[in-house]
């Protein structure tokens, strides 16, 4: 008998997630491109936003590509199960999806570039999926970490949402909430398309330009 995993298409209650653990299982190592440790707190000036925009390889590779952006790590995040591994969060049952850490400097970038580059590289309509990449953990989401920057993410939403309408696609689905815990990938995730540069990226956005 064939059966469909319901968590593809919808998230998990609390009582339906896995349980996770108290600790992360796994080392990192200093990060590739910069060469510095992506665990380490960022200095108070640089500001930080956690976007899902599909399998996060190519997410990460596009914002570590960016001027400004100082750190970049791939992780899961607007779940509940804490510290998951990636086939738990492959499964639907931790409410994680796929989220790079985008670190970045607001004097040589603004939030605004940031947000542009968001919207323009990932089709932010499709739901719990991201082109072939179905499931619950490909959902776009922008995961917010000060009150400035969750109102100008609603904003942009709407100001490219209307972009959208205007060549006729769907509404945004892209989940927008101040950000909870970010739970590190595995290290062989961290700086993919670094290590491999010919691996899968799935970005794809909906061939629209944000509005100036």
């Amino acid at each position: 008998m064939f059966f469909t995993n319901p968590f593809k298409t919808r998230l998990p209650d609390n009582t339906e997630a896995l349980p996770g653990r108290e600790a992360s299982l796994f080392s990192l190592s200093p990060h590739l491109v910069y060469g510095t440790s992506m665990q380490a707190t960022p200095e108070p000036d640089m500001e930080t936003i956690y976007v899902g925009m599909g399998c996060f390889w190519g997410v990460e590779r596009l914002f570590w590509q960016t001027a400004g952006v100082v750190m970049t790590a791939s992780g899961y995040a607007g779940g509940v199960t804490p510290h998951p591994t990636y086939e738990e969060v492959c499964s639907g049952q931790t409410g994680h999806t796929e989220a790079v850490k985008v670190v970045f400097d607001p004097n040589h970038i603004s939030r605004l570039a940031i947000l542009k580059i968001f919207w323009e590289s990932h089709d932010p309509t499709q739901g719990m999926r991201q082109g072939n990449d179905r499931g619950t953990q490909y959902r776009s989401a922008l995961y917010t970490t000060s009150e400035d920057q969750h109102q100008d993410a609603l904003a942009s939403a709407q100001h490219y949402g209307q972009a959208l309408a205007a060549k006729g696609l769907g509404l945004i689905t892209t989940e927008i909430s101040a950000a909870g815990p970010f739970y590190f990938a595995e290290d062989y995730h961290q700086q993919y398309l670094y290590k491999n540069p010919n691996g899968y990226c799935g970005l794809a956005g909906c061939n629209v330009r944000y509005p100036a």
